[in-house]
């Protein structure tokens, strides 16, 4: 052995490793919350004004024309985007628990739910979902669409909202998003195999808890004909959009839903 050969040094590299994931996902969480609180204070602004001049939809391409100026480039100012900002703050502002609860994920997430979600408990499963599981808007969206909420219901499962430890790391999915870095005029950098492997790991995860009425067969599946009903399959594939998500319902209805 070498005079000056280092041995057992792998378990400081572990520490520096999990302290660096540890941060940066406390930095993400905290752009993300003032990136929502900031298009809260906007969106109240801009009702309160209407309300006080009596202006109506068309004021936000007003603000949103002066505002790019100011911010070229930024992709959160935009006209629907102002306007969604304006329906954020009229649909949380009466609510004392989900107020908080929504700066905890992106702001894509956010508009997800706030347009596919009928009530304030449906809208709280998917907000607590997705902050423990680290759902992307895509990955969401499906969701919603597959109708989880309800068969979660109908399942009755007993869902521990509370997120563990070690998916802290992967939760920094359900904060990550074009808005959150377009606000702090940074450019977020994605390993796609990371993320890949991300999203199976909470996928499998989730569909374990959610009980027996799902299955998960594997990633990077190519799907494409279908000759037989499977129950309840969730099919991952290399595909654009990577899962291929089906239901009990879904397939009576003689459609694959996607995610």
């Amino acid at each position: 052995m070498e005079k000056n050969e280092i041995v057992g040094y792998e378990p400081l590299v572990d520490d520096l490793k999990h302290l660096i994931h540890e941060k940066q996902y406390h930095v993400v969480k905290m752009i993300n919350s003032e990136t929502i609180n900031l298009y809260w204070e906007i969106g109240e602004e801009i009702y309160r004004q209407q309300q006080e001049n009596g202006w109506g939809k068309s004021i936000v391409q007003v603000l949103s024309k002066e505002l790019q100026k100011e911010f070229p480039g930024a992709k959160g100012y935009s006209a629907a985007n102002l306007w969604r900002m304006r329906n954020f703050y009229l649909t949380y502002c009466g609510s004392e628990k989900l107020a908080p609860l929504v700066r905890e994920i992106s702001w894509s997430n956010n508009v997800v739910i706030m347009e596919k979600c009928k009530d304030d408990l449906q809208r709280e499963f998917y907000i607590q979902m997705t902050k423990r599981y680290g759902w992307t808007k895509r990955v969401l969206t499906n969701f919603v669409e597959a109708q989880t909420y309800e068969k979660y219901l109908l399942n009755q499962t007993n869902f521990d909202m509370t997120l563990p430890a070690e998916r802290r790391v992967q939760a920094k999915l359900a904060v990550k998003d074009e808005y959150t870095f377009d606000f702090a005029e940074l450019s977020p950098e994605y390993s796609e195999h990371e993320l890949e492997m991300q999203l199976v790991n909470n996928i499998r995860a989730f569909l374990i808890e959610m009980g027996g009425d799902f299955t998960f067969i594997g990633n990077q599946y190519h799907m494409f004909h279908f000759h037989r009903v499977i129950s309840g399959t969730v099919y991952p594939t290399a595909s654009d959009n990577p899962f291929s998500f089906a239901s009990r319902s879904a397939f009576s209805r003689s459609y694959l839903r996607r995610i």
